[in-house]
């Protein structure tokens, strides 16, 4: 079975092209960056719009770099939440109406299923079951999964999301948009002596995240420390120190949180997935807790770590090999609960 799946959830137009017999045939993202860098931040009709200009010619586009025919397509997925509803609208209308017009069927798939799932497009894949660490720009939730569609939430944020976090700190500390790579960039070259952080909710069990305080721990140390700089040089290596401090104190976090919940769920493959997931010590540290374990952990290429139609692709494949689809009409759901997804058998 060939599918095409489209990713419009936020801020990037992702298509792909996935064969059940081939694997990954192509995949095409075009970013908004330069679109929302000026307002520093997403603008959600602005998301909207450009997904309606993007869409359906970077389709055309990978139709044409892959050399693949409209009627060899078997399949549309494209996602249905959660996200920005305008933005997931675009995608859906797109897909529905492909799928009617080609005769195909189509598939609403979750965007952090898609993210999930992401590591089997590579060649080294996990097995089930496994441990999830979703960490993004809008959920940081651990999740037992034993298949797919078969999750169980084992802890989540209360409050920002360690992307948020990300994007927020650098935003105070006067980083450019997009903030959160551009502070773990920074974070590369800082001293890790200079500030501690706390680690927060480490200190009692459980598994959930609350990274809203650490953003305000890390304004308030800008504040007070950058009164006494008097130098342009002083004052970046202040950023940069702060940017180091509080990368440490997230990462530190989540592995522990993760480290838990691999023996929570007595476990030994943890599987990271979603934006944060490419930041390379959050990787280092976590390869290091499971060596220790003597666990392994998988995770996507970086480009298949923030979103992309690829992960929409190979998700919706394996829904629409179980013979799930959707009637004729499209909808959005902007807040969708993974624990309500049906299971898969892959076999």
């Amino acid at each position: 079975m060939l599918v095409l799946g489209i990713e419009t959830s936020c801020d990037e137009t992702g298509v792909a092209l996935c064969d059940s017999e081939q694997g990954l045939l192509g995949h095409l993202v075009h970013s908004q960056i330069d679109i929302h860098a000026e307002y520093g931040g997403v603008v959600p009709e602005l998301a909207s719009r450009d997904h309606v200009r993007k869409t359906l010619p970077l389709i055309e586009q990978l139709l044409k770099q892959t050399g693949i025919e409209k009627q060899q397509i078997d399949g549309v997925a494209y996602t249905a939440g959660p996200g920005l509803v305008g933005a997931l609208l675009v995608g859906a209308a797109i897909g529905r109406s492909l799928a009617w017009a080609w005769q195909v069927p189509a598939v609403g798939v979750h965007h952090m299923e898609g993210h999930l799932l992401a590591p089997m497009l590579e060649e080294s894949s996990p097995n089930f079951p496994f441990v999830a660490l979703l960490v993004s720009g809008g959920h940081t939730q651990l999740i037992a999964v034993q298949g797919v569609g078969e999750y169980t939430l084992l802890g989540e944020s209360v409050d920002d999301a360690a992307g948020e976090a990300f994007d927020k700190t650098a935003k105070l500390l006067g980083l450019p948009y997009p903030g959160g790579p551009e502070l773990a960039r920074l974070a590369e070259s800082g001293d890790p002596e200079r500030f501690t952080f706390p680690r927060p909710m480490t200190d009692r069990p459980g598994l959930d995240f609350s990274f809203s305080g650490l953003k305000t721990f890390a304004l308030n140390t800008w504040q007070s420390e950058k009164a006494a700089v008097d130098d342009e040089a002083a004052l970046r290596q202040l950023q940069t120190d702060i940017a180091r401090a509080f990368e440490d104190a997230v990462v530190d976090t989540l592995v522990i949180k993760c480290r838990r919940a691999i023996k929570q769920a007595e476990a030994k493959t943890l599987v990271l997935a979603g934006g944060v997931s490419a930041n390379k010590r959050l990787r280092q540290r976590i390869q290091e807790v499971l060596a220790k374990e003597g666990g392994q952990a998988y995770y996507p290429r970086p480009e298949f770590c923030t979103d992309n139609g690829a992960m929409i692709a190979y998700a919706g494949l394996q829904r629409l090999l179980a013979d799930q689809q959707e009637p004729l009409r499209f909808a959005a759901k902007p807040r969708w609960p993974m624990t309500e997804l049906a299971a898969v058998n892959i076999g």
